[in-house]
């Protein structure tokens, strides 16, 4: 008698199911599948009501009556738990007010302006002849601020450019009877020092500054040594892409690059144990990881970002599995180097430096999932909706599950290596020949990518950060059409949403979604795809040469990319990029020829099981 029988696989974020029936022979005939979130943190009884909810909708894609059903096959869903914490390890401190590089939306005039800052009401004690920055404060019109500094050049003074404290630079700047360089918006103005050296540059439209942006061109202007060029340069590395910006000389102002006491790490492997210092960056980190493989433990700094995240990983583990915390160890750590914006301590006119950075990911496993009262469970929410004789099983093991759905994806051979892409880890799985399976877990996908972008564009909203990682850009040029990244032009009957005009936006699925920042859309597109490379491509790497016979990526003839990142728009280019010059056939599985890369660990549970029907080892 034939079975009706469903796979499911509870992932970290969704949970899917494959509907079909099992011949006496151990021959499958597969009718439908369903994709539904995860309720809980995999591998807890909070899964239920997702699990339940996945096959009723996997029977109704099927047309199947829940009374029907025999049999249902749940994963060996082992908890997993990741988190991320970002340690900021430089930072660009001013004392006594020594730059503005603030970069207004509309500076006034052009050019390069060297002179003596004076305030606006002292230009008429100032004697003629001198060459000055005229310093302007809040309470002046724009009107005012023209008439006056145009009758103290008429007196003799050579005004070399100007600042103001209000969003009046264009206005100023028409009012001159000369083209100066004009800043505005210094919310601080009245913190910049007078009688001091300074100089003013503003770009023309779409270009930036050189010479302020350019160390050697503060030494020339500032006629500094040698020493001192190099106390200076981080100014010049905070302006860089600026279109316009202020540099004051005090004879006591300083600058300084330096570095923030990030914590270390203790990463404890099975024969070795190393300390690292969080602040040397992630190659550092990544090569302690490596040195010390297998990674038993991983222990954080008490009282900074890292070792909060480290602890808390560990406490939430421990609370959901029932283990003492002693018995919780993080599995794997993913370090990525970044830069994020950060407001210059000192300043006065809210000035930005990109700052170093590194972002942490880790993981952490229990040794037992407790799928067991899960399928419990299960079983009785099913039969108390109608299901009346179905049974749960615990199928099988995740990896080899997926490997075995994985290998209905046309084209495909042993041996075979599956990369399952999802939120909080990347895992893989090897298929020898012989039947032999390997698998790894690593910490850090796609959650830790979303964090990246947030970081780096300043963002502070992960849900734009989730928008543009998974959508290709554009930019409004007119409210009737948008030019995308890759230089093609959309166009559109209707108008566009005000809000989106002039702007880079995401074009997702569901519409347009303006981001509003001012970085170009190749910046944002930048950020997406480093980001990308520094989380996916690098783990794709490091789970591949884990799990290779010795390490040679150039004995794994093929590799399926399985989970929801698989269906991004760039990521398996990437990784095919990567994986190209070792001769390894790399895609998106196709599982069953119809589910793309979903549904793999679900159809290998059903294959399964019906490989054991045919033998007749099971009912």
């Amino acid at each position: 008698m034939a079975l009706t029988v469903v796979g499911v696989d509870i992932g970290n974020s969704t949970t899917e199911a494959s509907a079909a029936v099992v011949a006496t022979d151990g021959s499958t005939r597969f009718r439908g599948a369903a994709l539904t979130a995860t309720t809980g943190v995999k591998g807890t009884p909070r899964n239920v009501d997702g699990v339940a909810q996945a096959v009723v909708r996997a029977l109704e894609a099927s047309a199947v009556r829940l009374a029907d059903l025999d049999l249902v096959l749940l994963n060996e869903a082992t908890p997993v738990i990741s988190g991320m914490a970002m340690e900021t390890i430089t930072e660009t401190i001013i004392t006594e007010s020594t730059m503005i590089g603030h970069d207004p939306r509309t500076p006034g005039g052009r050019g390069l302006g060297v002179g003596v800052t004076v305030a606006f009401d002292d230009l008429a004690q100032t004697p003629s002849g001198t060459e000055v920055i005229v310093v302007v404060p809040r309470d002046v019109d724009f009107e005012d601020a023209a008439r006056g500094i145009n009758a103290a050049a008429a007196q003799g003074l050579t005004v070399r450019g100007v600042i103001l404290g209000n969003d009046d630079a264009v206005l100023v700047a028409n009012r001159l009877d000369s083209v100066v360089p004009v800043i505005d918006e210094v919310s601080r103005i009245d913190a910049v020092p007078l009688g001091m050296l300074a100089a003013v540059e503003v770009a023309a439209p779409g270009n930036s500054i050189r010479t302020l942006s350019n160390a050697y061109g503060l030494a020339t202007i500032f006629d500094l040594d040698a020493a001192a060029t190099k106390v200076i340069s981080p100014v010049a590395r905070a302006l860089t892409g600026n279109r316009s910006a202020v540099v004051v000389r005090t004879p006591a102002g300083d600058v300084a690059d330096r570095s923030i006491p990030a914590g270390s790490l203790e990463l404890s492997g099975v024969h070795k144990r190393v300390t690292v210092d969080v602040s040397r960056g992630a190659p550092e980190i990544m090569s302690a990881v490596e040195r010390v493989a297998p990674l038993a433990d991983v222990a954080g700094e008490a009282g900074t970002n890292t070792g909060g995240m480290i602890a808390n990983v560990r406490h939430s583990m421990a609370e959901l599995s029932g283990h003492v915390l002693a018995d919780v160890c993080i599995q794997d750590l993913l370090a990525v180097d970044t830069f994020v914006p950060q407001e210059v301590r000192g300043g006065v006119a809210g000035e930005v430096a990109l700052e170093n950075a590194v972002a942490l990911a880790a993981m952490v496993r229990t040794r037992e999932s407790g799928m067991r009262a899960v399928a419990d469970e299960v079983r009785a929410r099913l039969r108390a909706a109608g299901a009346d004789r179905v049974e749960v099983m615990v199928g099988g093991v995740e990896a080899e599950m997926a490997a075995l759905g994985a290998l209905t994806t046309p084209g495909t051979d042993k041996p075979l290596v599956v990369l399952d892409l999802g939120g909080g880890s990347t895992d893989a799985a090897s298929l020898a020949v012989d039947g032999g399976i390997g698998t790894v877990h690593l910490a850090g996908a796609g959650d830790l990518v979303t964090k990246l972008i947030d970081a780096e564009l300043g963002l502070d909203n992960l849900e734009l950060a989730e928008d543009i990682k998974r959508s290709p850009l554009g930019k409004a040029e007119s409210f009737f059409h948008v030019r995308l990244e890759n230089g093609t032009v959309m166009f559109f009957e209707k108008p566009l949403p005000a809000a989106s005009f002039a702007r880079v936006v995401t074009l997702a699925e569901y519409g347009m979604n303006a981001i509003p920042t001012r970085h170009s859309m190749d910046r944002v597109r930048l950020v997406r795809r480093a980001a990308k490379e520094r989380v996916f491509v690098v783990n794709a790497l490091r789970a591949l040469r884990a799990i290779a016979p010795g390490g040679d990526l150039r004995q794994i003839g093929f590799v399926v990319l399985l989970g929801g990142c698989a269906l991004d728009f760039e990521i398996p280019e990437l990784i095919a990029d990567a994986l190209a010059p070792f001769g390894i056939v790399c895609g998106t599985g196709n599982v069953r020829g119809s589910e793309g890369p979903r549904n793999a660990v679900a159809t290998g549970l059903v294959a399964s099981h019906a490989r054991l029907v045919g033998a007749g080892l099971s009912a």
